[in-house]
């Protein structure tokens, strides 16, 4: 079976969804993959993949450049002729839903979260209602990351409900990121990983930092990922003051992991954090918002603690708790975070769902 993947980056393809990709070939599968060059292109061609370059502006808003990104899906289905298509992010899988009924090709979408167009009342969320329940319509099966999104969709009328299957996320190999002895740090070393942006709750990290630090918590944060917005003069004030250190991307953040003490991320909206569990199959403590997408990974107050969403007060409360604890208690908490990564996020159980879900 030829199986043509639309998405949007290559490095969370890679990242994320390796795994299901080296099964389908596995299998036999000829896969394609449509989306954006960049540097894990070939580590994905190098797994068996089929490169075909489409350009997407993944967080413009250009009607203009949305079409043109339909007819190239048009025209890329039309020359492949694949036998299924799979979609990730939102731009995938609206037009290439479109694209592929319009094909009258079988196909299946991802939704990895609902993104910023959601978290408001507005003519934004309205269009992105209605291209949903276009793009969705004839989907064989439409894969969400957590119950919360799937039930919103479904109060919009965008899919029905025994189409959907909730996933754990993309999950976690929990052999690539195995259990990391807990360190010995003279000062609580927090981790952030993520692109750095107002959505992921960097601004309140950063005063809850302010804050920790002024009222003399010993504490230090470490942050790694890419700034999307204009976040370099403040990066820059912070390592100054000598409470952050701005390490850029970095291709394997698992020696971060492994210094850190606890891992924080106090996001605005998400489908499954990767990062959480991640970090939490390490064996650290996690302090995430109480939002779908962070919560499920966490037993509030064991295996670490859920901060209410764009509160500095919470967050700081939360941080404060844990600089708290002794080590060891820091320590018991990661090694439970680790068993409930292991229970439900094991990325072998979400291919193998996954699979099941697409083929019977």
């Amino acid at each position: 079976m030829k199986i043509l993947i639309l998405a949007n980056s290559d490095l969370g393809l890679y990242k994320f969804r390796k795994e299901l990709i080296e099964v389908l070939i596995s299998q036999g599968h000829d896969v394609l993959i449509s989306l954006p060059d960049g540097d894990f292109i070939k580590s994905l061609e190098k797994i068996g993949c089929t490169f075909i370059d489409t350009p997407i502006d993944r967080r413009g808003i250009n009607p203009k450049a949305d079409i043109i990104l339909l007819k190239q899906y048009r025209k890329i289905i039309r020359e492949e002729c694949p036998d299924y298509i799979i979609t990730y992010t939102i731009k995938p899988n609206v037009y290439g839903g479109i694209a592929a009924q319009l094909e009258k090709k079988p196909y299946a979408e991802n939704i990895t979260g609902l993104g910023t167009a959601f978290e408001k009342t507005g003519i934004l969320k309205t269009i992105a209602i209605i291209l949903y329940r276009i793009a969705l319509k004839n989907s064989n099966v439409v894969f969400f990351e957590n119950d919360s999104n799937r039930d919103e969709m479904l109060s919009y009328k965008c899919c029905s409900k025994e189409k959907t299957v909730v996933l754990s996320g993309a999950g976690v190999n929990i052999d690539a990121f195995g259990y990391q002895p807990y360190p010995t740090n003279d000062n609580v070393r927090f981790l952030f990983i993520g692109r750095v942006m107002k959505e992921k709750g960097i601004d309140e990290l950063f005063e809850a930092m302010k804050r920790l630090v002024a009222d003399g918590n010993k504490c230090f944060l470490d942050v790694v990922g890419p700034f999307e917005e204009d976040y370099g003069k403040k990066l820059e004030m912070y390592e100054d003051a000598g409470w952050l250190k701005y390490h850029g991307y970095q291709e394997d953040v698992r020696p971060f992991i492994a210094s850190c003490d606890c891992f924080v991320l106090p996001s605005y909206h998400e489908g499954m954090a990767n990062t959480i569990l991640e970090c939490a199959s390490s064996g650290r403590p996690i302090i995430t918002s109480n939002i779908p997408g962070c919560k499920e990974a966490v037993n509030d107050g064991k295996s670490g603690f859920l901060c209410k969403p764009k509160d500095v007060e919470s967050l700081a409360l939360c941080m404060k708790k844990l600089i708290s604890f002794q080590r060891k208690d820091r320590e018991e908490m990661g090694a439970l975070g680790r068993r409930i990564i292991v229970e439900a996020f094991d990325k072998r159980k979400v291919v193998d769902e996954t699979i099941k879900a697409l083929f019977g």
